[in-house]
């Protein structure tokens, strides 16, 4: 990777945070030293960074300099993987992250060989550049409602590449990641005028609706569908 694509790189990180609400030009600048209207003209694409500015963004925003790599030669942008392991991360990562940066990934989940190439996609053309598969860890107080399905620190694969609510398989509803704030939570889903019904499987749990925000779309607040559960042994 060159210079010219790891500037591209981050100009693309900061707008994700800052459409996330975790970042503003404002804050940045404090934060680095920069002029507001300097990070301006670079979050637009109008003029470069010089190589001490972008240290000091990096320090600021706790980046390294991997974190700006691709995941990994395996993985193109249709989201087709030769590899049998995928990365263990945080629920935010999964949740925002269209790739994987090194220092997010926590561990590595390992499958069988051929697992993930026999899975079948139906992305929302947005996600057709995101990294496909990611798994994360339940804790106990969100898996409770999914039991005995779901156990405490269970790991969840999570095909980031399916979240359409036409069920995986015709003869059983899917299980779906969905976002709730910062956190994702497992559920059967409905889609009933313009909310997601998220349905737990113990009649313990109530069901629950979550608005569809405007100008979103039920996808968008899925994460992906729950492609293996491994509970905890």
């Amino acid at each position: 990777m060159n210079f010219t694509q790891m500037h591209e790189r981050l100009r693309l990180e900061l707008l994700r945070r800052i459409q996330r609400g975790t970042l503003s030009v404002s804050l940045l600048a404090r934060q680095t030293g920069l002029g507001q209207p300097h990070l301006s003209s670079f979050l637009h694409n109008r003029r470069r960074l010089s190589l001490p500015a972008m240290d000091r963004i990096l320090a600021a925003q706790l980046l390294a300099a991997q974190d700006l790599l691709p995941a990994s030669p395996a993985e193109n942008l249709s989201g087709e993987t030769e590899r049998d392991s995928v990365p263990v991360v945080s629920h935010a990562v999964a949740l925002f992250e269209p790739y994987v940066r090194p220092s997010a990934v926590q561990s590595m989940l390992h499958l069988p060989a051929g697992v993930l190439r026999s899975l079948h996609a139906r992305p929302p053309r947005p996600r057709h550049a995101w990294q496909r598969f990611v798994a994360v860890r339940i804790p106990s107080s969100d898996a409770m409602a999914m039991e005995p399905m779901v156990m405490p620190e269970a790991l969840v694969l999570l095909d980031r590449h399916y979240t359409s609510l036409i069920s995986y398989e015709p003869s059983r509803p899917s299980v779906y990641a969905v976002r709730h704030g910062a956190h994702l939570r497992l559920r059967f889903l409905d889609f009933q005028l313009n909310r997601l019904v998220l349905r737990p499987l113990s009649i313990a749990f109530p069901v629950e609706l979550l608005e569809i925000p405007p100008g979103e779309s039920p996808a968008g607040l899925i994460a992906g569908r729950v492609a293996r559960i491994l509970n905890a042994v």
